[in-house]
């Protein structure tokens, strides 16, 4: 029987991981709900977002590379 409930937890992390990808200086607290919300399976996704905004910038943030260098 399909499960017709929303998933309220994997669109809010979707929103936010969007908002990361897309702002410049993402929040901090952003980031922080979105380690908070995040599952094994969706790690490496994250993982990659921030890696991307790592490697974009010319002088990425050091609480960025932290947080990256801690989900490893």
């Amino acid at each position: 029987m399909p499960n017709d409930e929303p998933d309220i937890r994997g669109d809010l992390l979707a929103v936010l991981m969007k908002k990361v990808e897309q702002d410049q200086y993402p929040s901090s607290t952003m980031m922080d709900m979105i380690e908070e919300l995040l599952t094994p399976d969706e790690l490496a996704t994250y993982a990659h977002v921030l890696l991307d905004k790592i490697q974009a910038d010319n002088f990425p943030s050091l609480d960025m590379v932290r947080r990256l260098s801690d989900l490893c």
